[in-house]
């Protein structure tokens, strides 16, 4: 094994907003980093939005379980969280439809493998 660090996040701050891309479903070996990540970054930065770019219209388990961290602490900051599918338009669920406010949902199937 090489010693290349694979990329988890890809992220780039424009207009007040940090956007964060998700470049492949996370794992469970990944997606504390992507979670922790993005939080650092959130902290560093304060912006006043932040967009997640997901690679699939349908997030795995994991993917959606690192989202659910990352909108947690976005909600206690009252930093408005957003997120887009890979064609940057077309979100994972209905248009309009937030993240719900109970973290209970979003863990749901999160941990139903294990």
């Amino acid at each position: 094994m090489s010693g290349r660090q694979t990329v988890v996040i890809t992220h780039h701050l424009a207009e007040g907003a940090l956007y964060v891309q998700v470049p492949r479903e996370l794992d469970v070996g990944n997606r504390a980093a992507a979670a922790l990540e993005i939080e650092v970054l959130v902290h560093a930065h304060r912006p006043g939005r932040v967009v997640v770019r997901l690679p699939s219209r349908h997030p795995s388990p994991m993917t959606f379980s690192a989202l659910a961290r990352v909108h947690r602490m976005c909600r206690s900051l009252g930093i408005p969280l957003t997120t887009t599918g890979p064609d940057g338009e077309s979100p994972p669920w209905p248009p309009g439809v937030a993240l719900p406010d109970r973290p209970h949902h979003l863990e749901h199937g999160a941990r139903h493998d294990h």
